[in-house]
């Protein structure tokens, strides 16, 4: 029997859909933890990205940092930590909370320097405060890239919250590390397929959700459209 034989008759097993250990549990699972992760980095990189962003003060070090925090890999960084908190949610959370953090962090910050000057004086002219500039007029014009890195760290979370199994929890990443032990590769693969899967929909729900908030005049215009 061949491998793709092998992989669908995984899948298509009814007993691999159903209890704790079906895939609905752990793509619940595997959700959970991807949108906890999603929602502390948003609110760490948010606020720092907007703050520099509008003041123009420290670009280089928060460009420097994202990138340090980028290059810090995952699993390492969750080992540290199981070293010093011992096994549990908080040292998967704090791995992919530190993987989602620079995309953010630096999609806030490029949005909001991107946001036209003459825009941002006319603000200013009015008598507008700065945190009041920066909340009514920079956060909602650079929404496109603030978006942007908040579904570019979604993306990154799902495929590598599989990690979560290495300290004993739940996720997609259970079929990962279990077929891996067991030597049952098409258990490895359905795992690894169904992750993809899953990133595949979280894109699609981020594109819908950003055409919701996003205004139109703020997207990109289509290429190939001759001027008038």
């Amino acid at each position: 029997m061949d491998f793709v034989s092998l992989l669908i008759g995984w899948l298509s097993d009814a007993a691999h859909w159903a209890g704790s250990d079906g895939v609905p549990v752990r793509v619940l699972e595997h959700l959970e933890y991807t949108v906890i992760s999603l929602l502390i980095a948003v609110v760490i990189g948010f606020p720092l990205g907007a703050l520099v962003g509008h003041t123009g003060r420290g670009g280089l070090l928060l460009v420097g940092a994202a990138n340090g925090l980028r290059a810090l890999p995952t699993l390492g960084v969750l080992t540290i930590v199981v070293l010093l908190a011992g096994i549990g949610v908080v040292p998967a959370i704090a791995g992919l909370v530190l993987l989602a953090v620079p995309p953010v962090m630096a999609g806030t910050y490029a949005g909001i320097r991107a946001v036209e000057p003459i825009v941002v004086d006319a603000a200013r002219g009015v008598g507008m405060r700065e945190w009041k500039v920066l909340a009514s007029v920079e956060v909602p014009n650079a929404m496109p890239l603030i978006f942007g890195g908040v579904r570019s760290a979604a993306l990154q979370v799902v495929a590598t919250a599989t990690v979560a199994a290495y300290v004993g929890l739940g996720g997609l990443g259970r079929y990962v590390f279990d077929g891996l032990a067991i030597r049952d590769y098409a258990q490895v693969a359905s795992g690894a397929l169904v992750v993809a899967v899953l990133a595949v929909v979280v894109d699609l729900v981020f594109i819908g959700l950003q055409r919701l908030v996003v205004s139109p005049g703020l997207a990109p215009a289509k290429s190939g459209k001759a001027s008038a």
